[in-house]
């Protein structure tokens, strides 16, 4: 455990600024599930329980031993915490103290922690096993919703990652849309395989408060051992994102695969065409959605089954797809997406000292994503990735998910990340880098053929180069901006 200098800045209580009262967070949830089904089990591992009666104790003693270490409401504690039980009681006792966590990935390097550090100057920065606890109970008043819960880093896959300022409403909320995507319903087991370091994870710890649903889990995502994990902790859903499902449906098939008890697989980043795929080879309905940290982690979700959309608004929002005028766009036209809230606590309240992003990505009580989308007729939503994720070439843009999401159905391709480098004459060149399935071996020619009349000529890739694997963030996003932009390792698909 390490007490650093200069601790968090304490933000002004917001009873006293004369707003509307605001709506609740989450630990009113806590208190109303621990008076009316104490013993009822919230989460658990292959080898423990951790019951609800059990979580709300051992909060308020990790409460009661960070407020005597010198943690005052306000402050930020950063803290490594591994997919365990006693994790989920030290977020939930950093919350009842009004203490904004700092979720820290345990494999970042020297240069990524500093600068998570320097950006979010926690007072206190706890390593595995080493929160402190206090007997006696903790029995202060619970902190407003719109305080800060956490303060989430952006996933950093084309630059240094902000600092998120995520409200105790916000992760109620995210709770809610993962009630309403996922269809949960009382018995429900949630595969928890996230890390509590992403806001796929952290999303998590408020449904078991919402339906009786119990949270299984274990330390990471496993293909291999992912379908031995799902049958023995008889779970009822996976959520997926960051490729997961694609990096299952690249494995051999097994009995396995469909002796499990999963129901629906619901997250974001499915291709339309890996629809009918999945469901088929897996069994299992899918529920596609859509959203950011910024957004409460949810803005839509596909109810209906349309494919390839994300479906339409959360209860809490409005979206609009917009021109770079602000003017939205017609049906089938691809702009900007904007996220307005109905409810004022919906979205983020900025990036920690950060106005000048914070200026940019909130505008007139609406976010401004950064992603290209397109609304159907019947207000369906449609992703078209990231706007700041292509590449243009000959006047062309070309979107890095489209060209992606094509590579990624060869047989023999684990996973693939498309970049931008410099181009002899005009704008820039496609580098795409492939990493193949484990035992294939890529030709490279080959490939260049198989992918060319599945693209446009302006979005067939010049360089292609092979990896044995790519730089991640906690979400299993890769981390673009790591990947070389020369092109002496590259296989020159015009030489």
């Amino acid at each position: 455990m390490l007490l650093l200098p200069g601790g968090g800045v304490t933000q002004p209580d917001s009873r006293k600024r004369g707003a509307i009262k605001v709506a609740e967070g989450f630990l009113e949830l806590l208190r109303a599930a621990v008076a009316a089904e104490p013993d009822r089990v919230f989460a658990r591992t292959e080898q423990a329980t951790l019951t609800l009666a059990a979580l709300d104790a051992e909060s308020d003693a990790l409460a009661a031993g960070l407020r005597a270490r010198g943690v005052a409401r306000g402050d930020r504690v950063a803290a490594v915490l591994p997919n365990a039980l006693d994790s989920l009681a030290l977020i939930f006792g950093m919350a009842k103290a009004g203490i904004a966590w700092v979720p820290l990935n345990p494999q970042l390097n020297e240069a990524g922690l500093q600068h998570i550090l320097s950006l979010t100057r926690p007072k206190l920065v706890l390593q595995d096993g080493e929160a402190p606890r206090a007997a006696g109970g903790f029995h202060e008043a619970p902190p407003d919703a719109a305080e800060d819960f956490a303060i989430c880093t952006t996933s950093g896959t084309t630059g240094p990652p902000k600092g998120v300022r995520v409200s105790h409403r916000m992760l109620r909320l995210a709770g809610e849309g993962v009630a309403l995507v996922a269809e949960a319903r009382d018995g429900d087991v949630m595969f928890l395989w996230e890390p509590l370091h992403h806001i796929g994870g952290v999303q998590m710890l408020v449904l078991p408060l919402l339906k009786r649903a119990v949270l299984h889990l274990v330390p990471r995502f496993s293909a291999s051992a992912f379908w031995g994990q799902v049958i023995a902790a008889r779970a009822t859903h996976l959520h997926y994102l960051g490729g997961i499902l694609q990096i299952l449906l690249k494995q051999d098939p097994t009995p396995a695969e469909r002796a499990h008890h999963l129901r629906i697989a619901w997250g974001g980043g499915c291709p339309a065409e890996l629809w009918p795929q999945v469901q088929a080879r897996f069994g299992v309905a899918l529920r596609e959605c859509y959203g950011m940290t910024e957004a409460s982690s949810f803005s839509s979700f596909n109810a209906d089954g349309t494919p390839g959309s994300v479906g339409r608004a959360m209860p809490w929002f409005e979206l609009a797809v917009v021109d770079e005028a602000g003017l939205a766009v017609p049906p089938g036209a691809r702009g900007q997406i904007v996220v307005r809230a109905k409810d004022p606590l919906a979205l983020t309240q900025g990036y920690l000292d950060n106005p000048e992003a914070t200026a940019r990505a909130l505008r007139d009580g609406a976010l401004f994503t950064g992603d290209s989308g397109s609304l159907d007729a019947a207000g369906n939503l449609f992703f078209h990735g990231r706007m700041t994720d292509s590449v243009r070439v000959r006047g062309e843009n070309v979107a890095a998910w489209e060209v992606e999401t094509i590579a990624a159905q060869h047989p023999d391709i684990a996973d693939c990340a498309m970049i931008g480098v410099a181009a002899e004459i005009g704008e820039q060149e496609i580098k795409l880098f492939l990493q193949p399935r484990p035992g294939a071996t890529l030709d490279l020619p080959a490939f260049a053929a198989w992918l060319a009349p599945r693209l446009a000529r302006y979005q067939r890739p010049r360089y292609l180069a092979l990896v044995a694997d790519f730089p991640r963030t906690p979400s299993q996003r890769i981390q673009k901006f790591a990947l070389p932009t020369g092109t002496t390792d590259a296989f020159d698909t015009r030489a």
